[in-house]
């Protein structure tokens, strides 16, 4: 795989579980319960990585690459999927983890971010 990278970088970030949701046949990445990350395949069978990005920021990715498309099988306006046989670069797709991290650790009471930053 392009990005063998990803599964070690979600996991380095603080609080970060990975999970097999078998009915989606898809890898999970959650902090704090809540999924930042999914990766697994489109109904064409291209392998994706699905992240969380603010609406403008995504729509303007979409309309910039062609291997970045509306989130698969998630809310198209704040979910979007990458090809991971795409040309995306490895910078850009780590700033989209960064950024579905923060996202996702931002939207949890400010208890569970203040366990999660201090463990």
């Amino acid at each position: 795989m392009k990005y063998a990278w990803i599964e070690d970088y979600c996991l380095f970030k603080k609080g970060v579980e990975k999970e097999y949701k078998a009915e989606w046949e898809a890898l999970l990445y959650k902090v704090g319960g809540k999924m930042f990350v999914m990766q697994g395949q489109d109904n064409e069978g291209r392998s994706i990585i699905t992240v969380k990005l603010e609406p403008p920021y995504g729509e303007f990715l979409r309309n910039e690459y062609d291997d970045i498309r509306p989130g698969y099988y998630m809310n198209k306006l704040h979910w979007n999927s990458v090809d991971l046989n795409g040309s995306v670069s490895d910078d850009l797709l780590k700033t989209m983890l960064d950024q579905s991290y923060e996202l996702v650790l931002h939207s949890l009471t400010k208890k569970a971010q203040n366990e999660i930053q201090s463990s």
